[in-house]
């Protein structure tokens, strides 16, 4: 019996700094106001390079072993170098790949991450061999487990989202949803959030699942209310993240000071973080805090798996504000 099994991506991060990479203001349909520009048939001079695991999948697999939780990752890989190097990582976090499916229809998935002096990342991404994990892959009678962590789903996986979300209700598996767009588009996606326990989203999408405008935080709380009896988290990037359980908001900020190397990832450990907490206690705030710290060490270093706290670890507490819904 495991502590908690997550679905999700396996993917190779190359992380590559150029040496010189300007952020160019630009016009209102450019979704950031600002691009960035690289001149065709010339070389662009990097001045370091890495290379690591990340994936949703793999990156909240990675806290929930650290938190001291029985974990197994589900998903499937290439048959080639970067899928054996993810299965030898997995295996020294000491997570379980049992349920790890390889294939040689397609390669692991790729990121190719763009670093910006650790304001931002642009992100070049492959979608390859997780796309391929489809319903009659996945092995069902070997999914004995208490909780199910479902990160962004695509393709296959994607199709297989509410038969998953219903194999954990229907045996009671608490079940944390991390949903990306392709999940957030599905047409019974607000019907399928009736039996998730943990709903996590960013506050795009947020926005997006409710059509109601990103700074009315507490309509948008109101709407998702109504639709999840759940405990809904929207993060908001460095602006902080709010949680509602239907009765009560919790809202904290990131302290100003945090340093911030690399954004990859960040999402992710705040939203293992934040589950591995409540699994534990039940306890909401202290789950908030738990999720901040997890993210604020992510961000402190390059590659999704580093930085991350580990069971009992101390740090540095935010302040949680409490609100009625």
């Amino acid at each position: 019996m495991f502590d908690i099994i997550t679905f999700g991506s396996a993917t190779q991060d190359i992380i590559v700094k150029p040496k010189k990479l300007t952020a160019l203001k630009y016009d209102k349909s450019s979704a950031n106001h600002a691009d960035v520009c690289f001149p065709i048939g010339s070389k662009v001079e990097i001045e370091d390079m890495q290379f690591y695991s990340g994936g949703g999948g793999t990156n909240t697999a990675a806290t929930f072993v650290a938190q001291g939780f029985k974990t197994a990752f589900c998903g499937t890989i290439g048959q080639d170098l970067a899928g054996q190097g993810i299965l030898n990582e997995l295996k020294a976090l000491r997570v379980d790949t049992k349920l790890v499916r390889k294939t040689d229809k397609k390669s692991t998935n790729h990121s190719i991450v763009i670093l910006n002096s650790g304001l931002d990342r642009t992100i070049l991404a492959y979608r390859g061999a997780a796309e391929l994990l489809d319903k009659k892959d996945i092995p069902w009678g070997k999914l004995k487990t208490k909780w199910l962590y479902l990160a962004p789903l695509s393709g296959l996986l994607c199709d297989s989202f509410e038969d998953l979300v219903n194999f954990a209700f229907e045996r009671k598996i608490k079940i944390a949803v991390n949903p990306g767009l392709a999940q957030l588009s599905l047409p019974r996606f607000k019907e399928i959030t009736k039996r998730i326990d943990v709903l996590i989203m960013n506050q795009e999408e947020a926005s997006f699942l409710t059509k109601i405008p990103a700074k009315n935080t507490k309509e948008i709380f109101s709407k998702i209310d109504e639709i999840c009896p759940g405990v809904a988290v929207m993060t908001r990037g460095g602006e902080g993240v709010m949680v509602s359980n239907g009765q009560t908001i919790y809202s904290a900020v990131p302290p100003e000071d945090r340093k911030v190397v690399d954004t990859t990832g960040a999402g992710d450990s705040f939203g293992s973080g934040f589950v591995s907490e409540y699994m534990r206690s039940g306890d909401i705030e202290a789950a908030v805090q738990l999720g901040m710290a997890n993210s604020i060490g992510c961000l402190s270093q390059i590659g999704a798996k580093n930085g991350l706290l580990k069971k009992g670890q101390e740090f540095t507490k935010v302040s949680v504000g409490k609100n009625p819904a």
